[in-house]
């Protein structure tokens, strides 16, 4: 099956041999800083805002980005890293540090949060070197190129993913990334865009996957259920023998996507796995939507495709193609607001958008391209920063009404002669301290209540006593933002019943003097 690609992939390459002899200069826009917010399901969970409100830094090598996590003041304080030039084994090394879990020939995002990784300048690309993310939230990377990254030969980096998640991970926003191979598994390579092992609220956007045997998963194997909530759209998938994605249990919503040459199969949906898809452009491609290679069904909701010379299998006991007439057999709820482009302007729009060093275009839902809103940055310093601690706090004080007078409270514990309630009742002399050094403290409402900013105020002679913490939606378990130390505290606008303030990490006894509220 892999052949296909590696056939295919020397056709094109000896095009572009051709046009460098004959002296053809192949331009590309420059890079951008990181602009434009989460879309999809990576909006959900509280959101994905990566590195913003912290600081920038810029780096030129694996082993400078590695220093720039290790160089925090703790492994959630936010971080945006700037990255140009070529990353490579010869110049990423191990980096060690308390905020970090670093490992040489990857870059590796473990046990941290609230990172950026953006292409600038001239452009980044990861040179046959992946990026590895577990155990980790709240991360964005945009603008990059990732190629002919190898699990078998060498060198070889990250199981043979360009961009690979598992174990725990939550909310990550791929956006405007290059994601490559040279061939297939005999080849040497894996998947483009993998999760797996509880990765959940994932987007990936404006992005090309090509000249691969296996675009992506979602789920190791048909055990695997635990992923799910996955965004793909304004993606190019071209040259790819199967996965596009193949998705094992868990909701995926696709559109907006150009197909092109999917020699195998395309999207995959299979032991229970419900994929909506929506407006996407099928070209040149075979059997590109339906459930391949096992008898455990999958399910689907379609609406507005084109399928232009799209061929498709007999049915068989391993193989249940949707077409030739695709129709659905599912219906998926999608929680957040999105607008499609027409299927048929979807192959302009995404060959002006996606992929790394286009300018981080984006389609304004009329098949036209747009610039997005730029997003403010702090200047970067160097390679290898000393940073100070950047809570996920605002910089400014709340306003308007506090919502927690006349509300209720409760909480995990408190320590004697405490009280949940002196967190509402105005008096910065009264205060609530945990039984012990965590400790989680809630204010509810009789209804639902729109919160969007809340303001912790330590007692006085307890101040910085507060180090690591997280804000969850009470109602449903949801992680909202999370970060270090007390202060005023920002994350999307959220309707609720109850919002807990959960300390997980403190110097000293933790002292709650006020928990404000606010709608915004």
């Amino acid at each position: 099956m892999q052949r296909k690609v590696a056939l295919r992939l020397s056709a094109a390459s000896a095009a572009m041999a051709l046009a460098a002899a004959a002296g053809v200069v192949l331009s590309m826009p420059e890079a951008s800083a990181a602009t434009g917010a989460a879309t999809g399901y990576a909006t959900q969970n509280g959101g994905t805002t990566g590195g913003a409100g912290g600081q920038t830094v810029r780096a030129t090598t694996g082993t400078a980005i590695h220093a720039a996590l290790c160089g925090r003041a703790s492994s959630s304080t936010p971080i945006t890293i700037e990255v140009e030039g070529t990353i490579n084994h010869g110049n990423t090394a191990k980096v060690s540090g308390s905020s970090c879990n670093t490992a040489a020939g990857v870059i590796e995002l473990k046990q941290i949060s609230n990172v950026t990784i953006v292409g600038v300048g001239g452009g980044a690309v990861f040179d046959q070197l992946g990026i590895h993310i577990r155990e980790a939230s709240n991360i964005i990377i945009q603008n990059v190129t990732i190629k002919n990254v190898k699990k078998s030969g060498s060198p070889t980096s990250n199981g043979g993913d360009a961009i690979g998640m598992e174990s725990g991970v939550r909310n990550v926003w791929v956006d405007h990334t290059t994601l490559e191979a040279s061939g297939g598994e005999s080849e040497g390579y894996d998947g483009l865009f993998d999760m797996k092992d509880d990765t959940k609220y994932v987007t990936l956007s404006y992005s090309v996957l090509r000249n691969s045997g296996r675009g992506g998963l979602i789920g190791s194997s048909e055990s695997d259920q635990s992923n799910g909530f996955v965004t793909f759209h304004h993606n190019l998938y071209q040259n790819i023998d199967s996965r596009t994605p193949l998705l094992r249990g868990g909701t995926a919503h696709i559109y907006n996507n150009h197909y092109v040459s999917l020699n195998e199969s395309g999207i995959n949906s299979r032991a229970g796995a419900r994929a909506k898809v929506d407006n996407n452009y099928f070209e040149d491609s075979k059997d590109v939507l339906g459930t391949f290679y096992t008898d455990a069904a999958g399910y689907w909701q379609v609406s507005g495709n084109v399928f232009d010379n799209v061929t498709w299998s007999a049915p068989g006991t391993d193989n249940n193609p949707a077409g030739p007439n695709p129709q659905s057999n599912t219906t998926v709820s999608i929680p957040y607001p999105y607008t499609l482009d027409a299927a048929a302007c979807v192959p302009d729009v995404v060959s002006r958008t996606a992929g790394a060093g286009k300018g981080l275009q984006v389609s304004n839902g009329s098949c036209a391209v747009q610039s997005p809103t730029p997003t403010p940055t702090t200047p970067p310093t160097s390679a290898t920063p000393t940073p100070t601690p950047s809570p996920t706090s605002g910089p400014s004080q709340p306003s308007g009404t506090n919502l927690s007078i006349g509300a209720g409270s409760d909480g995990s514990s408190k320590a004697t002669g405490t009280s949940y309630g002196n967190v509402r009742d105005g008096d910065m002399s009264t205060y609530w301290s945990p039984a012990a050094s965590t400790g989680a403290i809630s204010i509810k409402w009789g209804s639902a209540t729109s919160v969007s900013r809340i303001h912790i105020r330590e007692a006085a002679g307890a101040t910085g006593a507060i180090g690591a913490w997280k804000v969850v939606n009470g109602d449903t378990g949801a992680v909202l933002t999370s970060g270090s130390g007390a202060g005023a505290i920002t994350f999307p606008r959220t309707s609720l019943s109850k919002v807990t303030f959960e300390i997980t990490g403190s110097t000293g006894t933790p002292k709650v003097a006020k928990f404000e509220t606010y709608a915004q």
